[in-house]
């Protein structure tokens, strides 16, 4: 008997967890189940079943049952309960093409599907009056309280009452008093923070003015001499040496070496016979013997001067200076920069190749070289081997970098060359990740 539609509501709902967390109302369209967005009834992706699966089918206004050969489930048809295994076995519903089975439905049927994942149900309930809305009794009505997560919301509600009892303690509270430091409590560097210091003020020399009984430190300029009393008669040289040396004959060297002489130490100087004896009958006893003015070749004479040590210095216009002893400046030495030797890298696949990567590196080893100076300065010593390993990605950059084996016994070495490969960006573009391994060997230079 086909299905009268216009007294009949085809009620659909799904159950989870002993409530009905969906529910529909159809008359004319299908229900369909599955993880597709535009199915009637949406429920998680599950292998058994396909996204899209039309499980009542309105055909003629009248809806059937479509089950598969794997579905569990149990229909009443008026008389008594049937399950679905019965259904296939016994012919009660007819197998179609898709190895489907159908099952026309009556007004009075209802039964359920019971899926993986939830329990769909349906049966068929009067239509409401026009104008009306379906209303769900009461017992199936979810409150809000049902449906707030209690565990969530008791945690909410402690922590807001902690959060006003703290508020409230802070706010009764009585402010902390706070005693007054003295300036001569602080510390130095706060007072000299607070008060910077000031240069010393050089005091003036107060005005003594014309007090007899005081006499100033400052010594009197001695007063200049006229031109007019230095100055000798213009027309008589004679009597203007004699009184230039008069003036001059008991200051500076002319004091130390004395006068011979009737005309004094000026007479001695200016003089033409030099008191009597000339310049070459005063160096006369200085020519022979081993005197300290001695002109000859030998001793330390003027012509031939030497050290203590038998040494001789060049005539003028002669290069060179000889000597008995000699200055020892020490080994020469060669002194070689720290450096980080070129290896070979060890490349799984076929894509990059060994030589190209070990350039790649090796055009980036000065960045790998400051890290091991850095710490080259705190440990001279500091030399050996480092086995890094990383992953190529197929953008050109390195990750899961870290050290596969070291003898430099230096973790501020290795943190640091992990930090600087993770910058590099190379041109490879391989298809999958690809295993790098490089050694860096370090030596100090010594």
């Amino acid at each position: 008997m086909a299905l009268q539609t216009a007294h009949k509501l085809l009620r659909v709902g799904v159950i989870q967890d002993g409530r009905i967390v969906e529910e529909h109302h159809v008359l004319h369209d299908s229900v369909t189940i599955g993880d597709d967005a535009r199915n009637t009834i949406v429920l998680p992706a599950a292998q058994e079943r396909p996204g899209r699966f039309k499980v009542l089918e309105n055909r003629s206004n009248q809806f059937h049952l479509i089950i598969d050969e794997h579905m569990q489930g149990r229909v009443n048809l008026g008389s008594s309960d049937v399950d679905f295994d019965a259904l296939r076995s016994q012919g009660l519903a007819t197998r179609r093409e898709d190895a489907t089975f159908d099952l026309p439905l009556q007004e009075s049927a209802r039964g359920k599907v019971e899926l993986a994942d939830a329990t769909l149900f349906f049966h068929f309930v009067p239509a409401p009056p026009e104008g009306s809305k379906p209303v769900l009794p009461p017992e199936l009505k979810s409150s809000s309280w049902r449906t707030l997560d209690q565990l969530f919301f008791v945690i909410l509600a402690a922590m807001l009452v902690l959060y006003v009892l703290s508020i409230a303690l802070i706010v009764t509270r009585p402010p902390a008093v706070e005693a007054e430091v003295e300036l001569e409590q602080l510390e130095d560097r706060f007072v000299r923070a607070f008060i910077p210091p000031q240069a010393p003020v050089k005091e003036q020399p107060k005005d003594t003015g014309t007090s007899p009984d005081k006499k100033t430190d400052e010594p009197k300029a001695p007063p200049k001499k006229t031109a007019t009393a230095t100055a000798a008669p213009a027309g008589n040289p004679a009597e203007q040496r004699q009184q230039l040396a008069s003036r001059v004959a008991g200051t500076g060297l002319l004091k130390i070496l004395g006068s011979k002489g009737e005309g004094g130490a000026l007479e001695n100087v200016l003089g033409s016979d030099m008191g009597g004896t000339s310049v070459a009958d005063a160096l006369s006893g200085a020519k022979s013997g081993d005197g300290a003015l001695a002109v000859g070749s030998g001793g330390n004479g003027i012509a031939n001067p030497q050290g203590d040590t038998g040494g001789k210095v060049a005539a003028i216009g002669v290069q060179g200076t000889t000597g008995a002893g000699k200055v020892d400046t020490g080994t020469r030495q060669t002194v070689r920069a720290p450096q980080v030797a070129d290896a070979a890298a060890e490349v799984d696949s076929s894509e990059v190749s060994p030589k190209d990567m070990a350039r790649f590196i090796q055009g980036r080893k000065a960045q790998i070289q400051r890290c091991y100076e850095k710490e080259l300065k705190r440990d001279p010593t500091l030399k050996g081997r480092v086995m890094v390993r990383f992953n190529l990605k197929p953008n050109g950059r390195m990750e899961n970098i870290e050290v596969e084996q070291s003898t430099l016994r230096s973790e501020g070495v290795s943190s640091c060359i992990i930090t600087t490969i993770r910058g590099w960006t190379s041109h490879f573009r391989p298809s999958d990740d690809v295993p790098v391994s490089y050694p860096f060997i370090f030596s100090s230079g010594d």
